[in-house]
């Protein structure tokens, strides 16, 4: 999101502008943590995969 604001005169005129900033929506990664169940070293897996692109 992108806030314009043209020639601040007063610290209260930015302060109003900056509160008026309204927060986006967040990602929650820590509900996903230890969900994916690896079968072999993710190192190893890792090293194999970038092999085939040679």
């Amino acid at each position: 999101m992108k806030t314009e604001i043209k020639k601040i005169r007063t610290v209260k005129t930015l302060t109003d502008a900056l509160r008026k900033i309204k927060p986006g929506k967040c990602f929650n990664a820590d509900k996903h943590l230890g969900k994916v169940k690896w079968n072999e070293d993710p190192l190893e897996f890792q090293k194999r995969i970038r092999d085939e692109w040679n």
